[in-house]
Parts: C-alpha cells; structure tokens; sequence
C-alpha cells in the first residue's frame, strides 16, 4: 500500500493539456497542439451527451468508449490517425449528463447516440465501439444502419458474460469515494497490468473528480452493483437480440480482439462469423481489453486501412 504519511498532491488538470504526453509516450510527432475542442449535443430526453470533435472538418471517424471510460480513452489513438473525428462520452459517462433511471445498457445509450452521430457526423465513414461502446455501436448499426458505413468492434461481442468480464466488474464495483489521488491511482494500476502509470495517471485525471473534502471520486454513473446477471445468465440485457442483430448487418464489419484479453474467445469470434461470414478479424498481439490504451498505434493502423 502507499503511504497515507506522505500523500503526492494531485497533478493540476488542463483537460486539452495532456496531448503531449500521449504523443511523447508513443513516439507519435508533436509540433503543436491539435484542434480539439468540446461540444454538446441535447438529447430528446432531457440531458446532452458531451463529445470531443478533433479537427476543423466533417468528422470521418466516431469513437465510442467502454464502460466506466470516457471520450479521452481515445486520445493517443486520435493523434495517431490525424484525421478528423469525434469521440462521444457516452451516456452518464465522462461530461455527458446523466439519465434520471441510471440505465446505460446498449440499447438505450444506442438512442441517444444516435442523436449525437446524425447532429456531429452524420457522414462518419467509421464507427468504432469499444466494450460497451461497441455494444451500443452494434446496435447503433442495427436502429439507423445509414449512419453506420463501417463498424469496427474493440474486443467485444454479444458473447461476453460474468466470467470474461469479471476483472472489469471487480474494478468497477470498487469503493465510491477515494481517500487520495494516490489511492485512486494504486487501485487503477492494479487492475490494468498491461498499461504505463503515467497513462493510467491521465486517465483518471480525465475520468475522476476531486470533491471539497480532497477525496476522489468517478465521473461516471453506472448502475453501481446492479450490474449483475439477470434471470437468464446475461450480464446485460440485450445480449441475444445484439447477437440478432449482427445476423442483420450489411456493412463492412471489424473485429480487433486484444491477444491477452478474455472478454472475447474463440467461440464468440465463431459465432460471429457465423452470423456475418464477411467479418474481419484483427488480433492486436499484447493487447488487454482496452486496445486504445496498450496498442494505440496498432489500432490506428487498422483503423486508417478502414478508410
């Protein structure tokens, strides 16, 4: 444990102050700093979904993160690809705002995701779903395919349950508040083997909040503990219908399966060929679940052959 004696003082955040890090830690060239700025978008619910849009043209890529991350889950992956794009907070995730129900499934965040593509890039030649996000993406595809050309999916599919994804439960499920930023850092390292510190640090600069009382808490609101297996086994609702509906797809489909990963084995990626015979396989090699953040370049690389 570190000690509660000598506590590190937080880093001070600049939320668009960061890129140089990502850049410097993977190699990527740095001459200024890119255009990214915030934007929202109102959702017929009542809320706004809150996005990150990279570049001054019509965004050709949107980027959908996993459960308990955030738009800036994508950063190094963004600066790495240079072209432009958007990379959305999903529901009750990130700057989004926050559904009165406290429901995040795919289907529903699908919904409102929608909205926020057809607003900021309604002529997006890729859209990319990581986890959960690419859960909502693959719904996504199925409820207003015309914005979906391409779907890539990040080591997910409609076959993940409790025990693949048990590492990311755990850590999800972990305490409410922090008592430092120390404390919050040490639990974050400990679940995320196969990540650099210094990428974890700004990870939770961007998806953490300091309180008044100097604990830290997480910015997103998922249904803490209610997150468990229904009466039918599935760790989500949902999961046979999305399995439906990648029988139903008709645009190109990726898969990019992290190699050290268990969020997707073997069967799931039969049973996705199975459904839709003209997917694409990629297996990152090194690369845990979140690809973005082990193998950033990597993924870039497959991603700009998609475009």
């Amino acid at each position: 444990m570190r000690s509660t004696e000598a506590v590190t003082p937080a880093p001070a955040y600049d939320e668009f102050g960061l890129f140089h890090e990502n850049a410097q830690e993977f190699g990527i060239a740095f001459d200024a700093p890119p255009l990214v700025r915030r934007v929202a978008v109102e959702i017929s619910d009542g809320y706004a979904l809150s996005a990150l849009k990279w570049g001054s043209e019509p965004p050709e890529v949107v980027l959908l993160h996993g459960g308990a991350q955030n738009a800036h889950t994508w950063d190094t992956v963004a600066l790495a690809l240079g072209r432009p794009l958007v990379a959305i907070d999903l529901p009750g995730h990130g700057h989004s705002g926050h559904r009165d129900d406290h429901v995040y499934w795919p289907a529903d965040n699908a919904v409102a995701i929608e909205q926020a593509v057809r607003a900021l890039a309604p002529d997006a030649a890729l859209v990319v779903g990581m986890s959960l996000g690419g859960l909502t993406a693959l719904a996504l595809a199925d409820r207003a395919p015309e914005l979906v050309r391409q779907l890539v999916l990040v080591d997910v599919t409609p076959g993940v349950n409790r025990e693949k994804s048990t590492a990311i439960a755990q850590f999800i499920d972990g305490p409410e508040y922090f008592a430092s930023f120390d404390e919050i850092l040490e639990r974050t390292v400990l679940f995320n083997p196969t990540r650099s510190e210094s990428s974890l640090r700004r990870g939770i600069l961007h998806n953490a909040i300091e309180a008044s009382d100097g604990r830290w808490r997480w910015r997103y609101d998922l249904p803490r503990r209610g997150s468990g297996e229904g009466d039918n086994g599935e760790i989500m609702p949902g999961l046979t219908d999305l399995w439906d509906a990648v029988s139903r797809l008709r645009m190109p489909v990726t898969l990019v399966r992290g190699s050290l990963s268990p969020v997707v084995d073997d069967e799931d990626v039969a049973e996705l060929l199975r459904r839709c015979p003209t997917a694409v396989i990629e297996v990152v090699e090194d690369a845990g679940h979140s690809v973005q953040g082990d193998k950033p370049l990597e993924l870039a690389r497959i991603l700009a052959d998609r475009l």
